[in-house]
């Protein structure tokens, strides 16, 4: 099981990936909140994702996101550094996202 140390960091690797290519992913227009709820640690994380950047990281839950990520903590770790397929993991319910059907294209993009 990965800490919640390691999960913060993965998203802040995500971050920093999207950062990388948000000249490319600033095409798509999605501006919305996001929670990232790891079910394992009983922890989460919120931020906003913007311009194709995932901004305002912080510790703590967001309920009224329009995004939710719900996973445990390897997988969390997995998905972010590629070892992990979105896909695949949301057919084999490892993950969960919640968002409307626009946002789940869009998010497709930057993933």
């Amino acid at each position: 099981m990965a800490t919640v140390d390691e999960c913060r960091q993965a998203l802040r690797d995500l971050a920093d990936r999207l950062d990388r290519h948000a000249d490319v992913s600033n095409k798509i227009d999605l501006d919305r909140t996001l929670a990232c709820r790891i079910t394992d640690l009983e922890t989460a994380f919120h931020g906003r994702i913007a311009g194709g950047r995932l901004l305002d990281l912080t510790d703590g839950d967001d309920p009224k996101a329009k995004i939710a990520l719900v996973t445990s903590s390897d997988d969390l770790v997995a998905l972010v550094h590629g070892q992990l397929d979105v896909t695949k993991a949301v057919a084999a319910r490892r993950i969960s996202i919640k968002a409307s059907p626009f946002d789940l294209l869009k998010l497709r993009k930057l993933l």
